[in-house]
């Protein structure tokens, strides 16, 4: 294989790595043989959940972690930095390939596709010791793993996802988000989430399709039809119930700059590549951990009356059930479990629409 086809195949499966909602925050550019810059960016100025650009920090990191999975089977070593005096919106990762005798094939490589989000309710099978103890070693030393396991606890989560749920579904700033998100009609989507893999039943889809046409619409069905309590039941509550255990993920070091994240990042891919080897499927419940972003930093989240306070009430009982201190640090938390194979699922765009050159002579 030559060096350009080497690249060429490394960056088929690298763009499989995960980002919320599927924005695929990065572009690729081919500088030489061995040496791939990724342009990234974020969404902070537009979307409510990139608080400071975290979530896409965190996705670069997923990045990077799949491509030197990739890359170790061709026993190449990854070596990467942040190009420096780059905004921290729009951050250069250079990445070189280094032949090394003494790389192997990294077993998570296998599940780099096939990754997938499971966002129905699953099996209520326990979490076996050996998957707990899989799963710990996946995200390293740097990483502590809390698991709620128990029905106790996973009810415990599921009112705290039922009331997070009320302030995504009644901000008008999350619902530009999930307006712009969801693809309509389709069973796999490229740059967004396809209607079936969202979660609901077709009669629930069909209704949301045309109340999301507009703000006011939601509004409304919010305010004297109950508008909020199906997709919350349906999207929250059973889901958290039916699983085998939500996991938290706390760095034992506060994240303080994009390095910390770009290492965390790494970790929940590492995390998520493990619960698929392991048999199981993972959803990300990332809305919790980015609600408390914003009372910690005493950030408004939204300008509707009663958001911010909700916000902090939320940070506060998510706290109360890890246990946890107000400052202590939280990075990705997620439900796992067994289920089948999703039949609807978010695919990714081809490579030749994520090279940077064509983003460059586009604009």
């Amino acid at each position: 294989m030559s060096d350009s086809s080497l690249l060429q195949d490394i960056l088929q499966r690298a763009r499989w790595a995960p980002s919320g909602d599927n924005t695929q925050p990065w572009r690729f550019e081919l500088v030489d043989a061995a040496h791939l810059a990724v342009h990234g960016f974020d969404t902070r100025d537009h979307v409510l959940y990139d608080f400071d650009g975290r979530a896409s920090q965190l996705a670069h990191g997923a990045l990077l972690e799949t491509i030197r999975l990739a890359a170790s089977c061709h026993g190449m070593r990854v070596e990467w930095r942040v190009r420096p005096d780059c905004p921290e919106t729009t951050p250069i990762y250079d990445v070189r390939l280094v032949p090394d005798a003494t790389i192997e094939r990294d077993p998570l490589q296998a599940f780099i596709e096939t990754r997938v989000v499971q966002r129905r309710p699953m099996r209520f099978s326990a979490l076996a010791p050996g998957q707990r103890e899989a799963l710990a070693r996946a995200v390293g030393p740097e990483y502590r793993l809390r698991f709620f396991e128990t029905f106790a606890d996973r009810l415990r989560v599921a009112r705290l996802l039922w009331a997070n749920a009320h302030i995504r579904l009644t901000t008008p700033e999350a619902f530009e988000v999930h307006r712009s998100i969801i693809e309509w009609g389709v069973q796999f989507s490229e740059d967004r989430i396809p209607d079936r893999a969202v979660g609901v039943d077709p009669m629930t889809s069909r209704l949301m399709r045309w109340v999301m046409q507009s703000w006011q619409r939601v509004d409304f069905f919010n305010r004297y039809l109950l508008g909020t309590v199906v997709p919350r039941i349906q999207l929250d509550f059973l889901p958290a119930l039916a699983c085998s255990a939500h996991v938290l993920m706390q760095p034992l070091r506060r994240p303080v700059e994009l390095s910390d994240y770009l290492k965390a990042g790494i970790a929940l891919q590492r995390l998520w590549l493990a619960a698929e080897e392991q048999g199981m499927h993972l959803q990300p419940e990332m809305t919790p951990v980015i609600f408390r972003w914003y009372a910690q930093a005493g950030r408004s989240l939204s300008a509707r009356q009663g958001a911010d306070t909700a916000g902090l009430a939320l940070a506060r009982n998510f706290e109360a059930i890890v246990p946890a201190a107000v400052d202590d640090p939280f990075v990705f938390f997620a439900r796992v479990g067994v289920s089948d194979l999703p039949s609807s699922r978010s695919v990714r765009k081809p490579l030749t629409e994520l090279m940077w050159s064509d983003v460059h002579r586009d604009g």
